[in-house]
């Protein structure tokens, strides 16, 4: 009887362990503000060797989309399935409580009952990991930087040894935070942007803390969350991170440099070489730490069961508008060689509330009563990538609303009423990152109007309105019931006169608040003449 209880128990010990390993690892690679053009599977003028290998052992999307444009409330929707209307954070809710309507920007953060994926997966047998950039915290929120324990450094001050201690133990903080948040493994945190006297990127410094936490976790199933502080900031920018600030981290100045890429010398070396300039080095330096992952993977005998996801969090030029091309549009590539053919293309519409269902299904993780998700998984997609999949994807930014189809962009813009009532104190929201236009200002010509309809293949820059076009006035009521549709699934927080109540205002405030705006738009000719400047070196380049 003994003898069977033992033999009984190693089988079941032996299913266990057979279940755990069919159980794909997951990594997610996310950077910052990489716009898809750049991206050499697509066509950039970049050198980003390993992306190609990525897309060659693994399946590249044509039509993947973020549904906001700037970092929070897009990092917050790969990490919970949720569209950032959805939040139901402290700091969100303060904002907008039920019957207000929403303005998605930076006021979203993780929600203390932990419906993420970190925790979620963690509840279900696997190590979660998170390396790199975080940005969902309650950065805004000094009373929670007091209970936190942090010290709030300002940007831009003279950089001092107890500046550093400070920074030191505030990542420290970062870590428990997160772990706090369900992930069971954090280190080497940005918290946010960086900032000088801190400000510089050190990809290395995120590469290392990856690395650790693969080999630290190679025996059992593991989803590692990888955010890169590149591409952020102007090429320039990278070049002298790259060359002047090799010992700048997210915990402050540390002693000596990291070694867990191929050195930054090697960088340079190799864009001369391949006829390319300091402006493209950023790109490669954060491809160096792809590579190095995956030849990690390969070392350790787990590379054929692992999942590689590589995305940007949204586009550079298009950054806080709800446009196409450089903005919603965003590169993705996934790699796994157990569950999908080499070399394979998919053409169907996705968007960014779809990850976090992806993963929850292939893990066969068990979803928490309660968990709300927007989001429906790509799996079926692994299999037969041009199986019908999205009709349309959504966007929110501010005071925007957009339904894109493979074919058309409808872009909304409505105000709620405490921002057409103190307007002057409110332009400044709403020619910045998070008012719905944003860059958008200074390159689109119809920008500032409240109902906007382009077609994608005649108008792929989206430059000729057809909203006001009797002859596309049965395409534009198809979308706005779309819109609307999409739009009651956010029951507490209404929009215009598309889904009414509460605060809501209708098009006509927002036309005459939106004259104010341009106004300011054009006012602003710095800022206009700095952003041109860049696109016609970008033009250049390409």
């Amino acid at each position: 009887m003994r003898i069977l209880s033992l033999t009984l128990l190693s089988f079941l010990s032996y299913l266990i362990a057979l279940s755990a390993a069919e159980k794909p690892n997951i990594i997610f690679f996310l950077v910052d503000d990489y716009e898809k053009p750049e991206t050499s599977p697509y066509g950039g003028n970049v050198l980003t060797p390993n992306l190609d290998r990525l897309a060659a052992e693994g399946m590249l999307f044509n039509n993947a989309y973020v549904t906001s444009t700037v970092c929070t409330p897009s990092r917050y929707t790969m990490l919970t399935g949720r569209y950032a209307g959805s939040s139901t954070a402290k700091e969100f809710l303060t904002f907008f409580p039920k019957g207000r309507q929403s303005m998605p920007g930076f006021n979203v953060s993780l929600e203390q009952d932990n419906m993420n994926v970190g925790n979620v997966l963690a509840r279900n047998g696997y190590a979660t990991g998170f390396v790199g950039k975080y940005h969902v915290g309650l950065e805004h929120d000094e009373g929670f930087f007091k209970e936190a324990g942090l010290f709030n450094i300002p940007k831009n001050i003279e950089y001092t040894d107890e500046l550093n201690q400070h920074k030191y133990r505030n990542e420290k903080i970062h870590r428990k935070l997160i772990k706090d948040r369900g992930f069971t493994w954090a280190k080497n945190i940005y918290w946010g942007n960086l900032k000088d006297p801190f400000k510089g990127h050190n990809p290395e410094w995120t590469t290392a803390a990856a690395i650790e936490f693969i080999e630290e976790h190679k025996d059992q199933p593991f989803y590692l969350h990888v955010c890169s502080t590149l591409l952020h900031g102007p090429n320039g920018e990278w070049h002298n991170s790259l060359l002047n600030r090799e010992l700048v981290t997210g915990e402050g100045m540390i002693e000596k440099p990291i070694k867990s890429q191929p050195s930054r010398a090697s960088v340079m070396k190799r864009i001369k070489a391949a006829g390319l300039t300091e402006n493209e080095a950023g790109y490669l330096w954060m491809d160096d730490g792809i590579g190095v992952i995956l030849d990690k993977l390969d070392e350790l005998g787990i590379a054929d069961n692992t999942i590689f996801l590589f995305v940007s969090d949204h586009g550079s030029s298009g950054k806080g508008s709800l446009f196409r091309t450089k903005g919603m549009e965003v590169p993705c590539i996934v790699r796994w060689p157990n569950g999908i053919k080499a070399g394979t293309v998919c053409d169907e519409l996705l968007q960014s509330t779809d990850f976090v269902p992806t993963w929850l299904e292939v893990a066969g993780a068990e979803i928490p009563k309660g968990y709300h998700l927007d989001g429906i998984s790509l799996a079926p997609l692994f299999k037969n990538p041009n199986q019908p999949y999205r009709d349309y994807v959504f966007g929110e930014m501010g005071g925007a609303r957009s339904i894109k189809t493979k074919d058309w962009n409808l872009i909304t813009l409505r105000y709620p009423k405490y921002i057409i009532a103190y307007e002057d104190r409110k332009l400044k929201q709403l020619t910045g990152l998070t008012g719905g236009i944003s860059r958008a200002g200074y390159t689109h010509k119809y920008a500032f109007d409240t109902d906007q309809l382009y077609h994608l293949g005649r108008d792929p820059g989206e430059q000729v309105n057809l909203a006001g076009d009797p002859e596309h006035a049965i395409q534009l009521k198809k979308m706005m019931r779309t819109l609307s549709a999409v739009l009651e699934g956010f029951p507490d927080h209404p929009y215009g006169e598309l889904f009414p109540g509460g605060d809501t205002t209708g098009p006509e405030e927002a036309a005459a608040l939106l004259k104010r705006v341009e106004i300011a738009y054009g006012s602003d000719a710095k800022s206009k003449k700095r952003l041109l400047k860049r696109q016609r070196k970008k033009k250049k380049k390409n």
